[in-house]
């Protein structure tokens, strides 16, 4: 296994589902609900499929510390009664070439009021209350996965998906009866979907005081 790809296989270990370490909720939390008119007519707007416009790059940290590069593209699906179902397909490279893992994320967005970044934009918590699979597409990720993440799960191998929603999932500091959780915003333009950029110095969107204060590179409706 070549060098670059190894530095990515651990790198993804430390990162979880969007891109970075993110919060986790307890499985019985409360959905927010009311809407005003505004954000009724940006869910409208919302509804349908979004995808990547080419592979992305973000911030995050190694276990000893520098920041590296992260590499991947990503599908999204927002459905009625704030239902979404994202994929992301993390990249050895730039340019998407050597995928290494699929990981599919389905739950609902609760949405917390206006954003000030710019006029429309909204915070916007994801929960991953309905699944969470994991799927290594490279032999190498496979073999890491059956070293750190054995108990409880079958043998992993390329193309074979796991579910690891509600279980404890150490690479990506998953503990049981608990969901992943990120505090992100959501920003649509014409058919662009923003969400927040990624903090420069690495951090994940564990808690409100680090939910993004920027938009990310959009997503664009398909």
């Amino acid at each position: 296994m070549c060098k670059a790809i190894r530095a990515s296989l651990l790198f993804l270990l430390v990162t979880a589902g969007f891109g970075e370490a993110a919060a986790q909720s307890p499985t019985n939390q409360t959905r927010a609900s009311g809407m005003d008119a505004d954000i009724a007519k940006i869910k409208e707007t919302l509804l349908g499929d979004w995808e990547s416009i080419a592979p992305e790059v973000r911030p995050s940290k190694n276990p000893d510390g520098p920041l590296k590069p992260f590499y991947l593209k990503r599908t999204f699906k927002y459905l009625p009664s704030d239902r979404f179902e994202l994929e992301v397909v993390n990249s050895a490279d730039p340019y998407g070439a050597v995928p290494l893992a699929r990981i599919k994320i389905g739950g609902h967005m609760l949405w917390q009021g206006s954003h000030p970044i710019v006029a429309g934009a909204q915070k916007v918590d994801f929960i991953a209350d309905e699944s969470y699979e994991v799927t290594p597409l490279v032999q190498g990720f496979a073999d890491v996965l059956n070293k750190v993440a054995s108990a409880g799960y079958a043998p992993w191998a390329v193309n074979s998906s796991q579910s690891i929603f509600g279980k404890t999932f150490v690479p990506f500091g998953l503990k049981e009866g608990t969901n992943f959780m990120e505090y992100d915003l959501v920003y649509v333009r014409g058919d662009l979907l923003f969400w927040g950029a990624r903090n420069i110095d690495g951090r994940g969107f564990d808690t409100e005081q680090n939910r993004p204060t920027n938009l990310q590179i959009p997503l664009i409706r398909k």
